[in-house]
């Protein structure tokens, strides 16, 4: 054996898992001699790149972590007491390791196949009975992206609910929070909403006003008695909308009891870490009768096929990419992962440790505002939570250089002071803040009599803001408080659902790839995880420095000129991109142009992002074999030629082929005078072997949580930054407080400049480990997994499109159609596919009776012949019903997903086996994966919606039937 002394395990070979002798098996089974063959005959030569991607050598895993931890000890992280939505927390360990760090709750996927999803399904459920309870109000929604984004979702709401067309201004209270100010700023614009933003106190409320959102704490501490305003509001037929504290809600009246017809607010205070903004779980909330309207996911109880009680995701035909044109939202993804943490956060306290943690907060900030009252200090705010506002006149530079000192941060506004405690502040910690202000003015701290100020403590809040309702009654959240029932409980409900730790999660559009442990590790390390978005520039050196990097290499991947990181998630990233076409357009005098071009084809949330950014949609037609009907797009692109504005495009396309005339679609669009967006949900077929500029594209969105790595999380964390040609790069978006985007920046489109900067991370970590060459060899590997699917499955069922030579791409369409002749509906193949435990491929979309597959790169050949074997067994299952050998209603598609509790009851009235139900296949036996629910009742939940946990009763009605 001959010794190397210079080997290094390359990372390449951990993520791509087929290895050389797999990979020829494969080839020889497709029809092909080589790798480099089978991308010939599927990625047009025309658009392939020239050379290889320019990036810095792959890394090792070892060698990364040691690079990045060196990169960390450039952030500073100083005592944040900045607010303005973001707050220090304590996450308890066992949320920490055993969901923030556990692959059994950041690998799933959204729950649309609720069978084998029960347990984050419930862990939503608490969520949403958590925001609830404490805002008050009647339907709450699962989780949105951020504050900001949700304020702009709920005054979207309210302006497609006005009952007065004329009506279309929007009141901003002055002291809603600046990047939500923003983020209105930029949502109203393109829909022709008017923002007047003032005083709450003195604006005249007129007929031609829909709504109106106040901060409730302010943006500068103030808790304001909104009662009178909302029945103002309310007598002009205004709807009113709080941006809320959660944590503050503990102690004051919740905003359903003044009249609040939307809250929103985000729960980043429960349990999960500031990472510099984000990922963090944003709430919404409002009456019953807007159910339909309110954007985002609502979990809802309803039954299974046996009767008993099961969990779903209710109202999903709200979804946008189901509605397109007519979605009333740009939510596509949510923070599922974040709002299960902070679920369990109230689990874990309870309501008696959340008053404990409330209540510690706000004496330590009555301790603090009377102590700077005794030095003579000027404190601004009548009543507040958790943050008080001092006006420190000339003295605020000598008060920030000594704080920065001390490495303590405050939120500078002019001569304002503003401090914001939060549950991790100490008595220690307000004694510092004290002195830093003593000092100023020539006092110590032994100057302010501590003790005096402890013996009198008293709520600043008024008696009428004081909260008197119970909240978070419901056993779940008075039981779980030690350590080991909270472990139990978390186990219990991980059980409940299939992630990439059980098998290949093989959804088309999705990406479901390896999420690997070294880029997930530093993500939690307090060097990243306790920054303020707000912080200094000074003090994030280690973030910039990745970022930027970041920003590089997606570049580089792209072939573009500049990004920007702040939309998070994939529907966000079309959304900016559109918004910088605009900014485009009408800075060179073309404001007028109003059209967007849409194939047929297209990801299904590209009309709504349009619709949504206020562009007229002009659908185009694909011919035959799915691809752009290259005429009809010339002659509309002809037709709209003086008001064209962009054409959205996703390649390879959605039905999973590299059209080859893409190209020149790219420069017929231009020739008219528009633009070209791509989407990039299909990237995993593009990195190294071509590109979004390549091809004649001006912008693109990149999905993180897909090509690069970052979790799906259940349904979120997701993170969709654009890339941009070098004319679009000024219109990069801004921030209000921290500078980003270029010098014509459109206004901020997620609340914190970086987005979700902390998972930035986990790309990061990929590309760095990986190299070029790994992400090209990644890119080949995922078209040669999905072709040998292909080949295997092609004599089983048709395959929808192929290209020109009968290849896919990293994705195939699979025809179910025709199944429908004896009986057997696509959603059948996915509940019986969960017997032989997978999760369904992507169904009915983008064609009705259709699943969609992508196995990624990451999946070695054992993995994909036993989702081969099941799609091949379901088939003959298929068959049985076709022949006549099975029953057309009792077979084991129609009766699927059979759990446990079927198959070992004491009668069994089918005609075929327990055997044929449950172990399909010699296999399954070894690693069964069992549903915790049967089939659900689709239609029940939605006729009888409960998005909150069961009453208390249920609970004495069960122990009563027990």
């Amino acid at each position: 054996m001959k010794l190397d002394i210079n080997y290094k395990e390359a990372f390449e070979g951990r993520h791509i898992a087929p290895d050389e002798q797999e990979a020829t098996q494969m080839l020889n089974t497709i029809g092909v001699n080589s790798l480099d063959q089978l991308i010939e005959q599927t990625v047009p030569a025309a658009i392939r790149l020239k050379k290889p991607l320019n990036l810095p050598a792959a890394k090792t895993e070892f060698e990364y972590l040691k690079a990045i931890k060196q990169v960390s000890s450039q952030n500073k992280v100083f005592k944040s007491f900045i607010g303005r939505g973001y707050y220090d927390t304590f996450t308890p360990n066992v949320i920490l390791r055993n969901i923030m760090e556990n692959p059994g709750w950041y690998t799933q996927y959204t729950p649309y196949q609720a069978e084998i999803a029960q347990g984050r399904l419930q862990a939503l459920l608490n969520y949403q009975t958590t925001v609830l309870d404490l805002t008050g109000m009647q339907i709450a929604n699962a989780s949105l992206l951020d504050e900001g984004t949700a304020a702009a979702e709920a005054m979207f709401m309210q302006f497609s609910l006005r009952k007065n067309n004329d009506a279309n201004i929007f009141f901003v209270s002055e002291e809603v929070l600046p990047q939500t100010i923003d983020i209105l700023k930029t949502r109203s614009m393109p829909l022709g909403i008017e923002l007047v933003i003032g005083d709450h106190n003195t604006v005249e409320l007129t007929e031609n006003m829909f709504g109106a959102i106040v901060q409730y704490p302010a943006a500068n501490g103030e808790v304001f008695d909104y009662t009178e305003f909302s029945n103002n509001c309310h007598a002009k037929g205004i709807k009113l909308t709080v941006a809320a504290d959660l944590l503050s809600l503990v102690l004051l009246t919740p905003p359903s009891e003044f009249g609040a017809d939307i809250v929103i607010g985000s729960s980043q205070r429960f349990g999960v870490p500031m990472g510099y903004g984000g990922p963090h779980a944003a709430f919404f909330a409002t009456k019953e009768e807007y159910k339909r309207s309110m954007p985002g996911r609502i979990i809802g109880v309803s039954i299974d096929a046996q009767g008993n009680p099961a969990l779903r995701m209710a109202l999903q035909t709200r979804e946008q990419h189901i509605r397109r044109d007519k979605a009333t939202s740009n939510i596509c993804t949510a923070q599922a992962l974040l709002a299960i943490m902070a679920s369990m956060y109230a689990v874990y306290h309870g309501p008696k440790g959340l008053k404990q943690i409330a209540g510690r907060t706000h004496g330590l900030t009555i301790l603090l505002n009377d102590a700077l009252k005794g030095l003579g200090f000027s404190v601004l705010n009548k009543s507040f939570f958790d943050t008080i506002t001092v006006d420190a006149g000339e003295l605020v530079e000598s008060i920030h250089k000594i704080a920065v000192d001390e490495e303590m941060n405050f939120f500078y506004n002019g001569s304002k002071i503003g401090i914001a405690l939060d549950e991790t502040t100490s008595v220690e910690d307000v004694k510092q803040i004290v002195k830093i202000f003593a000092r100023v003015i020539g006092k110590k701290l032994e100057d302010v009599n501590f003790e005096a100020i402890e013996a009198s403590l008293a709520s600043s809040v008024v008696s009428n803001l004081v909260r008197q309702s119970d909240f978070l009654t419901h056993p779940l959240f008075n039981t779980h408080h030690s350590e080991h029932e909270m472990l139990r409980y978390i186990k219990s409900l991980e059980n409940k659902d299939l992630s990439l730790t059980h098998s290949m999660i093989a959804l088309g559009s999705c990406t479901m790839k390896l999420n690997a442990t070294a880029e997930m590790i530093p993500v939690t390390w307090a060097e990243f995880g306790k920054l303020h978005p707000f912080a200094p520039i000074d003090q994030v050196g280690g973030y910039m420095q990745m970022i930027t990097e970041l920003e590089n290499a997606l570049c580089e991947v792209t072939g573009f000129a500049g990004a920007s990181l702040q939309p998070n998630s994939g529907a966000q990233g079309e959304y900016a991109g559109l918004m910088v076409i605009r900014q485009y357009h009408k800075d060179r005098g073309e404001g007028a142009r109003n059209v967007v071009l849409i194939p047929s084809s297209a990801h299904g949330t590209n009309p709504a992002s349009a619709a949504l950014a206020g562009f007229k949609i002009v659908v185009t037609k694909c011919d035959v074999n799915g691809n752009i009907d290259v005429e009809d797009l010339r002659a509309k692109a002809i037709e709209h030629k003086d008001d064209l504005a962009a054409l959205m495009v996703t390649y390879p396309s959605t039905h999973g082929v590299f059209e080859e005339a893409i190209i020149e679609i790219c420069q017929i669009i231009h020739d008219n005078g528009g633009q070209v967006y791509m989407d990039g949900a299909n990237m995993n077929a593009q990195v190294g072997l071509t590109s979004p500029a390549n091809i004649g594209a001006d912008v693109c969105h990149l999905n993180l949580h897909k090509t690069f790595c970052i979790p799906h999380g259940g349904g979120g964390p997701g993170v969709g930054p654009i890339c941009v040609a070098k004319h679009l790069v000024p219109f990069l978006p801004g921030h209000p407080v921290v500078k980003t985007g270029g010098e014509k920046s459109i206004h901020a489109v997620s609340s914190a400049p970086w987005g979700s900067a902390s998972i930035l991370l986990i790309s990061h970590a990929y590309i760095s480990m990986m190299g070029g060459n790994g992400l090209t060899n990644a890119t080949k590997h995922a078209i040669l997994n999905a072709n040998y699917i292909k080949a295997r499955l092609e004599e089983h069922y048709p395959v929808l499109y192929t290209g020109s030579q009968g290849r896919c791409a990293h994705e195939m369409i699979l025809d179910c159609r025709s199944f429908k002749n004896f009986g057997i509906e696509v959603a059948d193949i996915a509940k019986r596919l969960m017997d032989y435990g997978f999760h369904a491929p992507t169904v009915s979309f983008p064609v009705p009776g259709t699943v969609m597959i992508e196995p990624t790169e990451s999946e070695p050949k054992a993995e994909l012949d036993r989702f081969c074997d099941a799609m091949i067994a379901i088939r003959h299952e298929i068959a049985e019903i076709e022949a006549g050998k099975a029953d057309k209603v009792d077979n084991v598609l129609k009766n699927a997903p059979h759990t446990a509790n079927v198959i070992t009851a004491n009668e069994w009235n089918h005609a075929y086996s327990r055997q044929k139900a449950a172990y399909p296949l010699h296999w399954v036996k070894d690693n069964k994966f069992w549903p915790s629910v049967a089939r659900l009742n689709e239609t029940h939940g939605d006729r009888t919606l409960i998005c909150s946990c069961p009453p208390i009763e249920s609970y004495a009605e069960e122990a009563v039937e027990a």
